[in-house]
């Protein structure tokens, strides 16, 4: 084979790599819960149609809320527990949360919080996935 039909494999390997590695780390809106006052809990509902995914983050606007943990619950019944345990400030972003097992279906995420928000702002957490 020629260099040049060698250098053009090399780039469409070398592309396909990259479009794998960028579409591996897709953000996707699982939705967004506005919270209560005191403490409480809410649930996001995610449907099968969105996909598999490998992690969870959640993004605070609006106001300050206390996490204290969530539940993420998988299509075929299993659950994984996640320890927050952190006051988000308006603005303020998790760390990004790694499924276990890797690639999964979520059927829904329980998150447990309490706010003590002077501002009267009430916050808004989004979650988000990692496909």
């Amino acid at each position: 084979m020629s260099t040049k039909i060698l250098q053009t494999i090399f780039a469409l390997f070398l592309l396909t790599a990259v479009s794998q590695t960028l579409n591996a780390q897709r953000w996707e809106d699982l939705g967004s819960r506005v919270v209560n006052w005191g403490l409480d809990k809410d649930v996001i509902k995610v449907t099968y149609r969105e996909g598999k995914f490998n992690a969870i983050k959640f993004v605070v606007r609006g106001g300050a809320v206390n996490m204290h943990r969530c539940i993420v619950h998988f299509e075929n019944g299993e659950t994984q527990e996640i320890a927050l345990k952190h006051q988000f400030r308006r603005g303020d972003d998790s760390r990004v949360i790694d499924l276990v097992g890797n690639q999964r279906f979520i059927d829904r995420i329980v998150f447990f919080y309490d706010t003590k928000n002077r501002s009267r702002h009430r916050a808004v957490v989004n979650v988000w996935g990692r496909h």
